[in-house]
């Protein structure tokens, strides 16, 4: 995958600017020794025998896991490059790219988010490879995260990104912080949308997309 750190920079300001961006100390000497070092501590405390040949690496295991996988939206150095192309046959209907797998982690508990989100725009000039829509939401799954802001990134990022107001978010999600543990009910899941211009101020088309994310 290609990507753009100067757009990342920039989308980051953006969501900074709007209030809307996931808490960061912004610091740099986080790395994989670190966390495994730390955990290796928690697993200690919990009982754990860390000398067991089961065990002994779960500390980089997870550490790796962090850094190279479940939170590497925490870098914007990782943001995908999103081309852009000119709308040259003036396409002016919605785009809706569905059932765009959703893979987070709960700030509260850093229990799993799993779901779809569906997302859409009405090109007003540019429009965008299909692909990058989902990479921008899984760039920004890929921290610790509260659905609600998971949805406002993404609906910000992408309008940002397109130059538009003409953008609509669906995502609807299982939560496991609520799934296992706590009131453990394993049938609910949390939907939530944001939507912008005519997605929101048009009933017609507000309700065409909520009729195809519900499809």
């Amino acid at each position: 995958m290609k990507y753009d750190a100067e757009l990342g920079r920039q989308v980051q300001q953006h969501l900074v600017d709007l209030g809307v961006e996931t808490p960061m100390n912004g610091g740099r000497e986080h790395n994989t020794e670190a966390v495994a070092s730390h955990f290796k501590v928690i697993m200690e405390k919990i009982g754990c025998d860390m000398d067991d040949d089961s065990m002994k690496d779960s500390p980089h295991r997870v550490a790796s896991m962090f850094m190279d996988e479940l939170f590497t939206g925490m870098n914007y150095d990782n943001f995908p490059k999103c081309t852009v192309f000119d709308n040259k046959m003036n396409f002016n209907s919605m785009v809706v790219q569905k059932n765009i797998i959703v893979k987070s982690v709960c700030e509260h508990h850093f229990q799993t988010i799993y779901g779809k989100c569906h997302v859409a725009y009405i090109p007003t000039g540019d429009v965008v490879g299909l692909s990058k829509l989902n990479r921008v939401v899984n760039f920004f799954g890929r921290r610790p995260q509260v659905q609600e802001r998971l949805t406002e990134q993404v609906f910000r990022a992408l309008q940002f990104i397109l130059k538009t107001e003409e953008v609509a978010v669906y995502m609807e999600c299982d939560h496991f912080c609520v799934k296992a543990r706590g009131v453990e009910d394993v049938n609910s899941s949390m939907v939530t949308s944001r939507l912008g211009g005519a997605f929101f101020s048009d009933e017609k088309t507000r309700a065409e997309f909520i009729s195809i994310a519900n499809r």
